[in-house]
């Protein structure tokens, strides 16, 4: 199934995946550092991945549901779609919460508590990210229709593949 939502010939939910992918455990290990005994900078640093993690994180749900609302009803492909939605629905939850806790706070570092949070909600990330994998490279999701190995860029107009006419 091709993709809803795309920018010059590729779908944009993967490309705006990555971001809060890695704003979110870069938060995480941040926070773990400084609670050992890291530089004091690097909770506030943590604080700032997850505000930009959330927006990231957001941004790549709007996009995401334009390919889940497409997916047929009754398939595997919705099932865990649906799944893969809820658990990063469940990720920015729990993110949102620790974001404001840490909000009105006098140290935007983290305690025990908001990183075991985190832990739990990178866990469950993990998962989700695994999903959406399986979405991509079992059941095909926003994959062209016309993938090939030996297909041209997507930019190119015209017959897309080697040797057609012009």
């Amino acid at each position: 199934m091709e993709s809803r939502l795309k920018v010059l010939g590729h779908p944009v939910h993967p490309m705006l995946v990555m971001f809060p992918v890695a704003l979110l455990v870069t938060a995480v290990i941040f926070d773990l550092v400084d609670t050992v005994g890291g530089p004091d900078f690097l909770g506030e640093v943590a604080y700032w991945n997850i505000t930009v993690g959330l927006i990231g994180g957001l941004l790549a749900a709007a996009a995401g549901a334009f390919d889940l609302l497409a997916l047929p009803a009754g398939t595997r492909a919705k099932r865990v779609g649906l799944l893969h939605a809820a658990a990063n629905i469940a990720v920015i939850l729990l993110f949102a919460a620790v974001w404001v806790v840490r909000l009105n706070a006098e140290s935007r570092a983290a305690g025990g508590a908001l990183i075991a949070i985190e832990v739990v909600a990178v866990a469950i990330l993990g998962i989700s990210a695994w999903l959406g994998g399986e979405l991509v490279d079992r059941l095909g999701v926003g994959v062209d229709p016309e993938h090939d190995l030996d297909a041209p860029s997507s930019l190119r107009p015209g017959p897309q593949r080697i040797g057609d006419a012009r």
